[in-house]
């Protein structure tokens, strides 16, 4: 996949640390992903085949807590990556233009919660999803805690970044993706609107839902089915049912 390099305000000197099994193995499984330092407990390494060019820094457990946030459950390992390098969204779309390929892409309005982000990209593996895309400057970066809450996924889902969101819409609409926003207001449901094209998922930042201009630049308005006695889901729900929803049509 081509690339485009690291972000300015993710450069060498600010490089993002993942803690906890399952997060530090998948980014060193992830041939993408440049680790450059480890702190971990020997126990912690016990069975685990480390790369013999990343220096390892044994440590206790005391020590790793002042590596990470407070009552962060690093397990005993704490790495230091390099920041993925950015995805051009005309490369995703590429990869998704195999005959037959019904992949959906999800787009977030705004959506700037690591922990419900890192969740929409385990969502997203779970139910595999072409890619997500975000604008640059309303999405947060790459962290332990995102990095956390997508158990893994922050490794294999591809997320694209964007200056400007009403354009990539644009751009998906012409590579013929069916783009669906989610909004209570709306008039159908999510399973009325999905039909049998490709489907791109939008989503707007909790509470606020989708800006106007997104919304302008959705084909369609949908709602998710939910009981009047509850107003709204969290982000992350959503996506979940609703990439359920696309995977489930018939």
């Amino acid at each position: 996949m081509k690339r485009r390099g690291h972000r300015p305000n993710q450069a060498s000197g600010n490089r993002p640390r993942i803690w906890g099994r399952h997060p530090v193995l998948a980014a060193l499984a992830n041939p993408e992903r440049t680790v450059r330092k480890m702190w971990a407990t020997r126990e912690a390494l016990a069975g685990l085949d480390i790369p013999p060019v990343i220096p390892i820094t044994f440590a206790d457990v005391a020590d790793l807590g002042r590596l990470v946030p407070s009552d962060a459950p690093h397990q005993g390992i704490v790495i230091e990556v390099e920041p993925l390098e950015d995805i051009w969204l005309g490369d995703l779309i590429e990869q998704g233009m195999g005959e037959g390929d019904q992949r959906p892409l999800l787009v977030l309005d705004q959506v700037t919660d690591p922990h419900n982000v890192g969740a929409i990209l385990r969502s997203a593996a779970a139910f595999d999803a072409l890619g997500i895309v975000t604008q640059d400057r309303h999405s947060p970066p790459e962290s332990g805690s995102l990095a956390r809450a997508a158990s893994g996924a922050l490794e294999i889902v591809p997320w694209v970044r964007v200056v400007n969101l009403a354009r990539a819409l644009e751009e998906i609409a012409e590579a013929n993706f069916w783009r669906i926003g989610l909004a209570g207001e709306a008039t159908d449901t999510l399973s009325k609107a999905i039909g049998t094209a490709r489907v791109a998922l939008v989503l707007g930042a909790e509470g606020e839902g989708m800006r106007h201009n997104t919304a302008q630049h959705c084909d369609q308005l949908a709602r998710l089915p939910i009981s009047p006695r509850m107003e709204s889901l969290n982000v992350s729900n959503a996506a979940a049912i609703a990439l359920y929803a696309v995977a489930a049509r018939e």
